[in-house]
């Protein structure tokens, strides 16, 4: 599979990366370890995890699916910033990060992380104090890169900014919900990563789902699906969103391929994008996602489907 540099200094990247967080929730250690090795065989480095996934067993059963092939592999993972509610005093974001890496470092069962990120924006909290302990982390060879997730075009620019006036460790990529159902990043954000040097990692590529071609309008969620156990995804199933899909799934079809695949294929048709984040329960949902970064869409039809939403 074909792999891409994070940002201007991150790792190479498979273009297709594997979400981990229904690793501790709805797949335990043994159906975990099946969905790593198959992602693995298939030429997936990238997995993506967080320490609140599955409240830290997705760490746990990632780590010991890799085992002694942890070296074939680029770990992303995430902290999360302290408690709300909890007043911010000098030191204590800082004491958060260190406390949140050690964990995550143990879990996963390695000594470094490839790609440690924030996963949300720190509250009242200066950027120096963020960036100088995710730097300490970063010289002491803990962390090889650091990332963000979840920020606005504003907090990237000053992300940059300060991390260049007291010379530390930069975020080399960003994490983003981006779909064809989800384009408003494209606004400011993609465009200020893009500025940075930074990678754009897509999260939700698929919608929830909708964009798999499971879903269909005026007919029941199928059982078991995202959709049918959560209100706040269902909420997505619009007869606007249905009119969007039904063009895609159309457009893909008549160049030979699943909506699944346009999904995929056409964010990696983004020049900002890196690797593209995929959740999968079962290998045959591996095998979909890899079979999706084949198309490799010309800079005219990309902007053909982008024309459709």
């Amino acid at each position: 599979m074909e792999r891409r540099a994070l940002g201007t200094h991150g790792p190479h990247m498979s273009v297709v990366g594997l979400g981990c967080n229904n690793f501790g929730t709805r797949l335990d250690a043994a159906a975990t370890a099946v969905v790593v090795h198959a992602a693995l065989e298939a030429g997936i480095n990238h997995f993506d995890t967080a320490e609140m996934y599955g409240g830290g067993r997705s760490e746990e059963f990632l780590g010991a699916a890799l085992g002694s092939r942890r070296g074939e592999a680029v770990i992303a993972t995430k902290y999360l910033p302290r408690p709300a509610g909890e007043p911010y005093t000098p030191g204590i974001v800082a004491a958060r990060i260190r406390e949140a890496a050690e964990g995550s470092l143990r879990r996963l069962g390695t000594d470094y992380i490839d790609v440690y990120y924030q996963h949300y924006p720190e509250a009242d909290a200066p950027l120096d104090e963020v960036l100088g302990a995710l730097d300490e982390l970063v010289q002491s060879g803990k962390v090889l890169h650091i990332a963000s997730s979840n920020v606005t075009a504003e907090q990237i620019e000053d992300a940059v900014s300060v991390s260049a006036s007291i010379d530390v460790a930069a975020f080399t990529g960003t994490q983003i919900e981006w779909s064809l159902l989800s384009r408003a990043v494209e606004d400011s954000i993609v465009p200020a990563a893009e500025t940075a040097g930074i990678g754009v990692v897509p999260y939700f590529p698929l919608a929830s789902g909708l964009l798999t071609g499971k879903y269909r309008r005026g007919e029941a969620f199928p059982p078991g699906t995202r959709l049918a156990g959560s209100e706040r995804f269902a909420r997505d199933a619009t007869d606007a969103n249905f009119t969007k899909i039904e063009a895609y799934e159309s457009f893909a079809a008549d160049q030979g391929h699943t909506l699944t695949e346009l999904a995929i294929g056409w964010l990696l048709a983004q020049p900002s994008v890196t690797s593209v984040i995929a959740g999968a329960t079962k290998p045959e949902q591996i095998t979909a996602n890899v079979a999706a970064a084949a198309w490799t869409l010309s800079a005219a039809e990309a902007a053909a489907v982008a024309a459709l939403g």
